[in-house]
């Protein structure tokens, strides 16, 4: 990539042109985000994942506009246009939006009415009064009258057309009018009257008649009124004063008061009506809808980020209920790798209402399978049989989790069960996903669609591409992050490791099922495929516990271990005694095995991992229990204090699972007593909180919170994350209820 771009990046991100080229150079050999973040940090200056990865998409921005430039250049060159000037221009630009306004003069057109004009012989009329000279236009278009153009009204009238598309196409005129939609456009909103009293149009009412200020509009407004156009219920546009803008078009454009004056002010009206407004307002839409977008993927991003790391039970024996009142419970049996032992099910509920039988079958399977924890999906029935599985004395202690079981459906019936559990089921398999979730749900929740497990925002009306790549690099973060079992891993967690293809990933799998357990890290340059570049990428984040070399258990990259070995010896150890033995670390001197390949950056990162080998990064889980007392929306009442989970963020706040199956809403305004800026500086996913109930309005299935609290400080939750999550019905409010919430505030002194 050429220099000048290169300085661009640096500029725009705040960083050396010797970060940018480093990751360029790595990203182009080959090398993934979190492996440059890892083991690359004396190349990048210890950059961090987001910062490699905004280096990598301004590095494929700048590749495709430069792709972009060449089919301009050959277009224009074609058409015999391309002056050296014009290249130099061409060559010199930095920002796509620009480069389509250079080349829309030469651009190939559709039928226009000044194409038409053209085709009639009235270019012509079109320069002479373009150029406002001295002449009477209507003298000049009687010359211009023919068997095609029937009178001096419609020559002249051709003649605007021309003039009103050359002023659309003119750059200086783009930018004058980009400029007034950039500092002063306006969003509005309005019911379509044929709409208006629909049942389904009113959960957008309040954007009937809206209009505000396009900058300061949130995403999640955005999104909203975009929806209510798309399923035909509200009008969108883009405004700015209409005459404001033509007073700087004249000024651009008229350069004498003569008698074609009049003629040049009629085509510029109808350029910004017919052509120039409409052009410009495409670009803001497309540019408002992909700030919106960015902001809703970066919301959706950061909660599966929270739900990915979320705390995982470990390996431990678990008994996992799918919970149901007509169709049961499906009940599973797991071993602590999370194989399926058992399956049956359970009718507690009505309309069976077996409930002693239900408990005696619990008893044994707990002391049959020596179950350590109960996990409950918290879907339907799941408070009722969370409820009677407390109440249940297995003579021994037996945690109990409620478990988020979103997605567990649409994974029963994925390609990827049916693999797993050919002779199962779909009810089983949800029961086993609910199961495994407890057990460790990075592992779990990577087989599942990410759109699918319900902490988005508007995750169906934004880029669906851009979501994917987003989600999908949020996963490989979180893998990498934690590190994976190579020997207990699936195909589908493995795809997500740094370096490992899908083939790589299924042959690891096979080549395990043939071999065995991999018994160092070495080995796995036997795998088909693995070349020296997928087992520089990958052997850092792989695992193997109970290795022969103590390393090979470790996020301590095998390029390195021949450091740790010179550590060893220069105290006299073995590579174990110096894990194990914190006397014996401090005494290597750090600065001796710096060299001009290890860096500073380097040697800490192994002398933090040598603290404690392979140790999951993650959150110890803890039970949580909602309040026994409230069961549904019914129980909720004004005033109440109780504990909760958050289970989504979004930028207007958080949802809050309070265990009455419908998640309330925490308004942004509500999370604290101070100013609150982003919601995610208060709040993370599954955290335990303590709300107040402000408002219940059973009807249309909305709950009110309050985090604040009546003296000075705020509550202040505990940020270790939870079980159970659960998805909300609505996960995004509509905006009366934020005015509701609003004037709650104002009543309440916030």
């Amino acid at each position: 990539m050429e220099v000048k771009y290169v300085q661009k990046i640096a500029e725009k991100l705040s960083l050396s042109i010797k970060q940018v080229v480093s990751v360029q150079n790595l990203n182009a050999e080959g090398a993934t985000i979190p492996f440059m973040s890892r083991y690359r940090k004396e190349a990048t200056g210890n950059l961090d994942e987001v910062q490699i990865g905004n280096i990598v998409e301004e590095l494929k921005y700048f590749d495709e506009l430069e792709k972009r430039k060449e089919t301009v250049l050959k277009t224009i060159d074609g058409l015999g246009k391309l002056t050296p000037e014009l290249r130099i221009k061409i060559e010199g630009c930095y920002d796509a939006a620009v480069l389509e306004d250079i080349y829309l003069p030469y651009k190939p057109k559709r039928k226009t009415r000044a194409t038409q004009a053209i085709e009639k012989g009235l270019e012509a009329l079109a320069s002479l009064l373009f150029a406002q000279t001295d002449i009477i236009p209507g003298e000049e278009a009687k010359k211009f009258v023919t068997t095609e153009v029937k009178d001096v009204k419609e020559a002249l009238q051709g003649a605007r057309d021309i003039i009103a598309e050359w002023i659309s196409e003119h750059e200086q005129a783009r930018n004058k009018i980009r400029q007034f939609f950039n500092e002063e456009a306006r969003l509005s909103a309005r019911v379509l009257s044929s709409k208006k009293d629909d049942a389904e149009a009113q959960k957008y009412r309040d954007y009937f008649e809206f209009n505000e200020q396009l900058s300061v509009s949130p995403s999640h407004r955005i999104l909203a009124i975009r929806r209510g156009e798309k399923e035909g219920y509200l009008i969108m546009d883009i405004t700015i004063e209409k005459q404001a803008a033509l007073d700087a078009l004249e000024r651009i454009f008229i350069k004498n008061s003569n008698s074609t004056a009049p003629e040049i002010k009629k085509a510029i009206e109808d350029s910004l009506d017919r052509l120039l407004k409409p052009s410009i307002e495409n670009e803001f839409r497309l540019v408002s809808k992909n700030k919106a977008d960015e902001e809703a993927i970066k919301v959706f991003a950061e909660n599966l980020r929270q739900l990915l790391l979320a705390s995982p039970l470990g390996s431990k024996n678990v008994l996992a209920l799918d919970p149901g009142f007509r169709t049961g419970c499906k009940l599973v049996c797991l071993d602590a790798q999370g194989n399926l032992v058992f399956n049956t099910a359970i009718y507690p509920h009505p309309p069976q209402n077996e409930q002693p039988k239900s408990i005696a079958e619990l008893k044994f399977l707990v002391d049959k399978f020596h179950i350590d924890a109960i996990g409950i999906g918290n879907g339907t029935a799941g408070r009722e049989t969370e409820q009677l599985v407390r109440s249940i004395d297995f003579g021994k202690p037996v945690s109990v989790f409620q478990v988020n079981e979103s997605g567990a459906s649409i994974y029963s019936a994925s390609e990827v069960a049916r693999e797993e559990f050919p002779d199962q089921d779909v009810t089983v398999r949800g029961a086993v996903s609910i199961g495994r979730r407890l057990l460790d749900p990075l592992s779990e929740l990577v087989k599942i669609d990410a759109k699918s497990i319900g902490v988005g925002q508007y995750q169906h009306d934004v880029n669906q591409t851009k979501l994917k790549e987003a989600l999908d690099r949020v996963v490989e973060s979180a893998v990498n992050f934690v590190g994976v079992d190579v020997n207990t891993a699936s195909k589908h967690l493995l795809l997500y490791v740094s370096g490992l293809s899908s083939t790589l990933a299924k042959n690891i799998v096979e080549y395990r099922g043939q071999n065995g357990p991999f018994k160092s890290r070495n080995e796995l340059k036997k795998v088909p495929l693995m070349g020296p570049k997928s087992f520089e990428q990958c052997a850092g984040f792989l695992r193997i516990p109970g290795a022969s070399n103590p390393l090979d258990n470790s996020s301590v990259h095998p390029e390195s271990y021949h450091i740790v070995e010179a550590m060893a010896k220069d105290v006299q150890s073995s590579l174990e005694d110096l894990i194990k033995k914190h006397d014996l670390r401090k005494q290597v001197v750090r600065k001796k095995y710096i060299s001009e390949k290890t860096g500073e950056f380097t040697i800490d990162d192994i002398m933090k991992e040598l603290e404690k080998p392979g140790r999951d990064p993650r959150a110890v889980i803890e039970e949580f229990r909602f309040d026994d007392t409230i069961k549904s929306m019914d129980d909720l009442k004004v005033g109440m204090t109780v504990p909760g989970i958050v289970t989504n963020i979004t930028n207007f706040g958080c949802f809050v699972d309070v265990g009455v199956k419908q998640d309330g809403l925490v308004h942004i305004s509500q999370l604290s007593n101070s100013f609150v800026s982003d919601p995610n500086e208060v709040v993370k996913l599954q955290q335990r909180v303590t709300v107040t109930v402000t408002e219940v309005d059973v009807a249309r299935k909305r709950i009110a919170l309050t985090m604040k609290t009546s003296d000075s400080g705020s509550r202040q939750a505990n940020p270790s994350p939870r079980s159970p999550l659960k998805k909300p019905e609505k996960q995004e409010p509509l905006n009366d209820f934020q005015a509701k919430l609003m004037e709650l505030k104002k009543k309440m002194g916030g």
